[in-house]
Parts: C-alpha cells; sequence; structure tokens
C-alpha cells in the first residue's frame, strides 16, 4: 500500500472491548494525525496480560509516515502558538471535562491493555486529568521578566516563548497520565505534539486523541502516532524539526535516545529510572511503618519507578518489622483488575515475571532470606505474587537494580551516618522515602540523599503543583509544577533601546 496518509472513516470495534464500554467510539484501532485517523501498513495484536487474550489490534506507522506526521505538526504549530493562552486554555479545559465524562470507559480500556485493577485505573484518569486543568491555568501565568538595565537609556526583559514541535513518548505502566502530564505542558505553552504510546498500551493514548478531537483541537496540533518504537523513535530523533523531546522509561532507551537525539541538539527531557529506598527510622511506629512500606512497593504490581525497592530497617526492630510487612503483603489480592477486592493485577508480560524470577533466585543464591512468596499461587501466566526477600545485600540485583516487580528487599541498618551512603548507592536518584519523628533525623536525611523527591510520612508524593523527576541516570528536567512549561519553551531576551534623537530635531 501507498506510505501516504490515509483517512479511514471510522474504528474498528473489536468485541472483546464492546460488552465494557458505554461509548465504543473510544476503541480506536487506527493512529491519529494532522486530524485524521490513518493506518500503516500492518497490525500488532494487542494482549490483555490477565487473560492473554487479545483485545485488539493497533496499526503500524512507518517511517515515511511519522515524518509526514511531524510536518503536520510543524505547518500547525504558527497559528497554535498565536492564540490567546486563553484560547488553547478553552480547549484544554474541553479536553478535560470529556475525560471526566468518560473516565469509567477510560479506565477499562486501561485495564483491558495494561492489567492494573479497575479502582487504579480511575485514579489514573483523575490524576492524569488533573495535569490539563493545572497546565490551562498556568498558561495564563507564564510570565517573562524585567531586568534592571546595565545600558543607558535601554530596557531589558525577557519572554516565554513555545519550543516548536515537541515529540512525547510514553509508557505502559502509566498509560493515560504519562500522556497528559506531558502533553497538557507543551501544548498549553503554545506548542504542538506527537505523542508515541508503548506498543503494550496504545489504545489509552488513541482514546486521548479521539477526546482531544471532541475538544477541537485543530488538525496537526495534537497526533498519536503507533509503531515499531526503535523506528518510529528514531526518525523523532532524527527530525530537525523536532525541537523538543520528552520519554518516560527505562534509562536504558533514555540514553539511546539523548545519543540520537544530539545530531539536532534538541530539548530533552528524560524521566528515567528509580530504586528508591525506604528508610524507617529508630522512633517509627513499626506497624505503621510496614503498611506505608507495603503500599509504596507494591502499587501498580511494582511496576513503578516510585516503588520502594529497597527498605532499611533499625536493627533493633527489623525482624518485628518484618513480620508487620509480610502480614500487611498478604492482605493484598492478586487477579484481575475487573474482579471485585482486587488489589494487585498482573505484570505487563510473561518477561517481566522471568525477570522477577531472576531477581528472587540471584537474591537466595547470595545468602538472602525468602519470608513470604509463594509463586504456585498465581492466578495466571503473567501473575507475580508479593515476594519478601530478607537480609538484602548491595551485591544483590534487588538492591542494585530498578526490579519493576512486586519484590521487596528488606536490610537492617546500625546508624544514619552508615545509611546515608547505602541508600545512596545506585545510579538512580529519582525518589526516597523516609518514615520517623526525629527532625534532626528527617533533615539529616533529606539533606544527605542524592534523590529529586523526598517524601517523609507519605507514601502519596507527586500530583499536578509539584516539580516530578530525579538526578543522576534517572533523567533530565521535571514535568508539572510551573517548572513543567521548561521542557516547552525557551527564553527570548530583548534589548529595548532608545531611538537616537535626530540631529536638528
Amino acid at each position: 500500500m501507498s506510505l501516504t496518509l490515509k483517512q479511514v472513516s471510522d474504528s474498528k470495534v473489536t468485541a472483546a472491548m464492546m460488552p465494557y464500554l458505554k461509548d465504543p467510539r473510544l476503541v480506536r484501532e487506527l493512529a491519529y494525525v494532522n486530524g485524521k485517523w490513518v493506518s500503516g501498513n500492518a497490525d500488532l495484536a494487542v494482549i490483555n496480560p490477565a487473560t492473554d487474550d487479545i483485545i485488539g489490534h493497533c496499526t503500524q506507522l512507518q517511517p515515511l509516515q511519522v515524518s509526514q506526521a511531524i510536518d503536520a505538526a510543524e505547518r500547525a504549530f504558527p497559528a497554535w502558538r498565536a492564540r490567546l493562552a486563553d484560547e488553547r486554555a478553552a480547549i484544554l479545559m474541553c479536553w478535560h471535562d470529556l475525560i471526566l465524562d468518560n473516565k469509567e470507559d477510560l479506565a477499562v480500556l486501561m485495564v483491558l491493555e495494561q492489567g492494573k485493577s479497575l479502582s487504579d485505573a480511575r485514579g489514573e484518569i483523575d490524576y492524569g486529568a488533573s495535569f490539563i486543568r493545572w497546565f490551562a491555568e498556568e498558561a495564563r501565568r507564564a510570565y517573562g521578566e524585567t531586568i534592571p538595565s546595565h545600558i543607558p537609556n535601554a530596557q531589558l526583559a525577557t519572554l516565554r516563548e513555545p519550543i516548536g514541535v515537541a515529540a512525547l513518548i510514553t509508557p505502559w505502566n502509566f498509560p493515560s497520565a504519562m500522556i497528559t502530564r506531558k502533553a497538557a505542558a507543551a501544548l498549553a505553552i503554545g506548542c504542538t505534539v506527537l505523542v508515541k504510546p508503548a506498543n503494550e498500551t496504545p489504545f489509552s493514548a488513541l482514546a486521548l486523541a479521539e477526546l482531544a478531537e471532541r475538544a477541537g483541537f485543530p488538525a496537526g496540533v495534537y497526533n498519536v502516532i503507533t509503531g515499531d518504537g526503535a523506528e518510529l523513535c528514531g526518525v523523532l530523533c532524527r527530525s530537525d524539526k523536532v525541537k523538543a523531546l520528552s520519554f518516560t522509561g527505562s534509562t536504558r532507551v533514555g540514553k539511546l535516545l539523548l545519543e540520537q537525539a544530539a545530531a539536532t541538539v534538541k530539548k530533552c527531557s528524560m524521566e528515567l529510572g528509580g530504586n528508591a529506598p525506604f528508610i524507617v527510622l529508630p522512633d517509627m511506629d513499626i506497624s505503621a511503618a510496614a503498611r506505608a512500606a507495603v503500599d509504596a512497593k507494591f502499587q501498580t504490581a511494582g511496576q513503578d519507578c516510585l516503588a520502594a525497592n529497597r527498605i532499611f530497617v533499625p536493627r533493633a526492630k527489623y525482624e518485628d518489622f518484618l513480620a508487620a510487612f509480610a502480614a500487611g503483603m498478604a492482605k493484598i489480592q492478586v487477579g484481575n483488575g475487573f474482579d471485585e477486592g482486587v488489589t494487585m493485577g498482573p505484570l505487563i508480560f510473561r518477561q517481566a515475571v522471568d525477570k522477577a524470577q531472576a531477581i528472587v533466585d540471584d537474591a537466595l543464591a547470595k545468602g538472602a532470606r525468602l519470608i513470604a512468596g509463594d509463586q504456585r499461587r498465581a492466578p495466571g501466566a503473567n501473575f507475580f505474587m508479593p515476594t519478601l526477600l530478607a537480609d538484602v545485600t548491595p551485591q544483590m540485583k534487588v538492591f542494585r537494580e530498578e526490579n519493576f516487580c512486586p519484590v521487596a528487599g528488606v536490610l537492617p541498618y546500625d546508624s544514619i551516618d552508615a545509611l546515608i551512603p547505602l541508600a545512596n548507592d545506585t545510579e538512580y536518584g529519582l525518589a526516597a522515602y523516609v518514615y520517623g519523628h526525629d527532625i534532626r533525623h528527617i533533615w539529616q536525611l533529606m539533606r544527605g540523599l542524592e534523590f529529586g523527591m523526598v517524601s517523609v510520612n507519605s507514601v502519596k508524593m507527586t500530583g499536578h503543583p509539584i516539580p516530578f523527576g530525579g538526578v543522576k541516570q534517572s533523567g533530565l528536567g521535571r514535568e508539572g509544577s510551573r517548572h513543567g512549561f521548561d521542557e516547552y519553551s525557551q527564553i527570548k531576551y530583548y534589548c529595548l533601546g532608545a531611538m537616537p534623537t535626530l540631529s536638528g530635531s
């Protein structure tokens, strides 16, 4: 078939999804480019990880089609940036309202393709929509600044201007919120965007595109491209028309994208891996700490860059903590996200299960204790039961790697001074948790931990007003908050000098 963009009048709605949805038009199996639904020359099956059933097929665009999508976004940019901030905000708020109006269908799509529980999926839709409202409102406050002049008879100031076409590459673990957190900032400041979702979870992204079309985004402003990740991302990185690249995913892939984007000197923002420490202070109630640690570890089945991977407990309270953690972990109900009472769904695919088992096997071979975690109880091939490992050491994979699975590693410590370098002993630096009451120890850890975000006595730390991001190899830039505009805008300085007086005037 021709590689030119092909308009298709309607989407193919799969029988697997029909019984679940109030509005089947939200299921789209085609890409969305320049205000049209377009197909590539192949389809990729999308699998429900809880059942291994095929729930639909997603079109695979070819490189030339992606180049055409970039051209469309570039053509749409001048008119979109020229709109008043209030006008862009009005369209964004319409998109926000449509998302909340269709929250149940969007949550169902997410459970089908990602596997998380229905309650977690509903929470993600609310969370994702909050970024759209935030940036719609914040766009009215994208101020420049006046600079006291060092030049006689001159006025100095800055403007914040949209950078241009932005490519947004998003992951499968939060298939809706990671799009809105990026796209809302870029669109509000005046950029046009191309969203490249993960192949495992394209339907959430395409449903957002359907709602964006209904909200009134002009053609070319909001685009969703689907296809082979390496191939399509290569086109985005090499294009000099793409001015900003935002990626959420693994550190390994982030490094590859940075290398490819270097040739065109793009503005790159990277939200990469994490290996969060969870630190229990000596004065903390062990039962409360264990409950919080269970929540911090097993959200999204551990497939979360904020998940608590390494749990540090005072030696005097170590065994009590292990018992309390195991008791809390036993209350987690594993199963299909649609089933009543389920709090943890499957891993995204079989390779993730194999990796989880390899992490456990490595730890046990190096001396760890298996406190709890019976994989014989797993309800399906892509499920991994919550697992607790004690006596973890820095030589084990569970300590060194971002495990992205429901495996918790716990180790004792003897002093805060010895703990800090141990917690920092990782290439990652995204998030850390501290639980305790002694303000001296809290302050010592807040300043000593080499992580971009430190949460004290709270598992929940993210949201639209906060600058989300890490240090070291956990990434570049920040998402959310007023700083979220930095990734999609540039500062223009101007010097306005007084005209010289004409002779004889």
